[in-house]
């Protein structure tokens, strides 16, 4: 049934307080073009993308000299080069603000709170830069660090950026073989780790896990153990190399801070894909792509302004840290938060919002999904007036949460659905604050960002599901994957399905509303009888019935096809029994299509995800074969898989 009238749309007073508005009359001017609308903005800033990166460059006044070429080599994909004459650098861009306001907020559960004004931020900063020189970094060196989503971890990163050097980062509570499969890859000469955290009130101590693993790290000249649980010192004297954050820095007087402006195209980032099929590849992001997209999405896409209170629930382990981060950029104060979304009880990122005067809500579709489960109605129990977006990502969003958010949590509020990857650092498509929002559907394709979803033989598909795809060269594509000097990886993970056009892998459609829908991962997309189903169709589903908390689904190979398998995690109380199996299959049926219905659902006792909270449909489906999980330590619930070996019911 077609939705006949969108959840939320804009009233007068908010599209002409939009920075989007603000940015788009300053694109008329700058292309001469009438651009009444957000779709002629796009138009114009995939057709003329020299033109829209060079405004965006000069609105968001980047901080740097941006060089007389903007684009060369557009036409190649990879190998085009957007500000081949730039320099600039990353972290002067995110403290040129100064002053004892808030630049960062932090809450530890219930158990640490802090802040830190700009002023103490950039003397940290600088204190950190003296540290990481004294202790040889050089440009191009490598700093990774095992890390809560604390101040600590941003300063430390912005030292690293100051210097020319490459940050990468996972959180804490990964194992270590996690840890190793990651940085023994990239050889830090620097690794940073905090003496322990907090997560569901439980105090959880790792340096054990710390010394392990700077033994196994050759290449590290310093451990910088940083204060969490106040044990840094104790903990530091157990570790190779180690030093405490406070006997670090204590030498070192804090004073100006040094920048080495390099080129736009200056590696900053090292991120790793999710490691679910095999050991992590290692993507290397630059400065200049990362500023820039990071700043039009926070802004143009986010609605966000000088002197927001911008908050993502992330982990240092998932690519909206670094999003997240990004926000200093245009003088947004960060709030920061580590440990459970739900300790003590699921109000808790609720009441921070209210506390800190939030002004941007970010968290994922799961979290979403689970304060509705859990009955909770913030909208009855909380003020929430500062919050104007809430943005949620990490897996699609269902109609039902899209309509839960309007009606348990705030009605007067843009709700960006977002969806991009570790891959780009960024978005392909997500929130437009001028257009209304419909249910289901992320707005619209990002600015800048040629996407579009094209049928197995490469032609542009409406109506239809296919591979989201982007067409033209972008500022946050990767510049490489370490260890790959002849870009095969590289090629491989985007290019070989379509040649010079970049393929996703996942499995979307147009509305008709110009918005997108993600169906799922187009790798876990099931292909019963050779037609397509993406899994998200069968979770909008069956996770609407109270008596499932959450669902998986795979296809198995069965007697020459492929049959689809729903797991169920059940809601207290429920059995899987005949009537339930009945009303799942009935659900299906009339909510998405017959070709849906699994041919087998089969009860667990918990579902496997990775760090960042996604569900892992590929690892469940290897199981299933009998093949190898190639890397286990990527899974926050690794022991979960041996749930889906062997089981009875998918024999016959």
């Amino acid at each position: 049934m077609t939705i006949k009238r969108p959840l939320w749309a804009p009233d007068d007073s908010a599209i002409a307080a939009s920075p989007l508005t603000a940015f788009m009359k300053a694109a008329r001017a700058a292309s001469g073009r009438a651009i009444p609308d957000y779709d002629a903005l796009h138009a114009w800033s995939v057709e003329d993308r020299e033109g829209f990166w060079s405004l965006l460059w000069d609105w968001s006044g980047i901080v740097g000299e941006k060089g007389e070429r903007i684009l060369v080599d557009g036409d190649r994909m990879p190998g085009a080069q957007f500000f081949p004459d730039a320099k600039l650098n990353f972290a002067e861009n995110l403290l040129r603000h100064g002053g004892d306001g808030d630049a960062l907020v932090f809450r530890g559960e219930d158990k640490v709170e802090r802040r830190l004004s700009w002023d103490e931020l950039r003397a940290l900063v600088s204190r950190l830069q003296q540290f990481l020189r004294a202790a040889g970094v050089r440009r191009g060196d490598r700093v990774a660090a095992m890390m809560p989503n604390m101040p600590e971890t941003i300063a430390a990163m912005l030292a690293t950026a100051s210097l020319g050097a490459i940050w990468s980062s996972c959180s804490p509570d990964f194992g270590e073989r996690g840890v190793l499969d990651r940085f023994s890859q990239i050889e830090p000469s620097i690794f940073i780790a905090c003496d322990g955290y907090w997560y569901n009130g439980k105090r959880i101590e790792v340096a054990e896990k710390i010394a392990a693993v700077a033994r196994q790290l050759p290449s590290v000249r310093k451990v910088l153990v940083v204060d969490y649980l106040s044990e840094a010192d104790e903990v530091a004297k157990g570790v190779p190399n180690g030093v405490s954050l406070g006997a670090a820095i204590a030498p070192f007087t804090a004073g100006e801070i040094s920048y080495d402006r390099l080129s736009f195209n200056h590696p900053l980032y090292i991120l790793f894909s999710s490691g679910t099929t095999g050991i992590p590849k290692c993507i290397v992001h630059t400065a200049g792509g990362a500023l820039l997209q990071h700043v039009k999405e926070h802004r143009l896409h986010g609605g966000a302004k000088p002197g927001d209170r911008v908050f993502y629930f992330t982990t240092c382990g998932w690519m909206m840290w670094n999003w997240l981060v990004s926000g200093l950029a245009y003088g947004a104060t960060l709030l920061l938060y580590d440990g459970s979304p739900f300790y003590p009880d699921g109000n808790v990122l609720f009441d921070y919002a209210d506390a800190e005067a939030m002004t941007y809500f970010g968290t994922s579709a799961k979290f979403i999904d689970a304060v509705r489960k859990a009955g909770l109605k913030p909208i009855e129990t909380h003020d929430l007036s500062t919050v104007r977006t809430i943005s949620s990502t990490g897996s699609p969003l269902s109609p039902e949460c899209f309509q839960f958010v309007y009606d348990g949590i705030k009605r007067d509020v843009h709700l960006a659905s977002i969806s991009g990857g570790t891959d780009i650092m960024a978005c392909f498509v997500l929130g437009v604050p001028v257009k209304p929002v419909w249910s289901g559907e992320i707005q619209g394709p990002g600015l800048g960002m040629a996407v579009d979803v094209w049928n197995d033989d490469g032609r542009p598909v409406r109506g239809e599901k296919g591979e989201l795809v982007c067409t033209r060269a972008f500022p946050s594509m990767p510049l490489m994957f370490w260890n790959d000097p002849d870009e095969a990886k590289y090629r491989a993970a985007y290019f070989e399905r379509f040649d010079n056009v970049w393929c996703h892998g996942d499995f979307a459609e147009w509305t008709e509303h110009g918005g997108i829908i993600i169906h799922g991962r187009s790798d876990a997309t099931l292909n019963p009888g050779g037609v397509r189903i993406g899994t998200a169709e069968i979770y909008n589903q069956v996770e609407q019935m109270p008596e499932i908390v959450e669902a998986l689904c795979i296809g198995q190979d069965w007697e020459g096809d492929v049959r689809v398998v729903l797991f169920v995690r059940l809601a207290d109380g429920a059995v899987l029994d005949e009537r339930l199996i009945a009303a799942i299959k009935n659900k299906i049926r009339t909510g998405a299509t017959p070709r849906h219905v699994p041919a087998k659902i089969v009860a667990v006792a918990d579902i496997p995800r990775t760090k960042s909270g996604k569900i892992t449909e590929l690892a469940v489906r290897d199981v299933v074969h009998g093949r190898e999980v190639k890397n286990k330590e990527a899974l926050a619930n690794p022991q979960a898989l041996e749930l889906y070996r062997d089981i009875a019911e998918l024999t016959s």
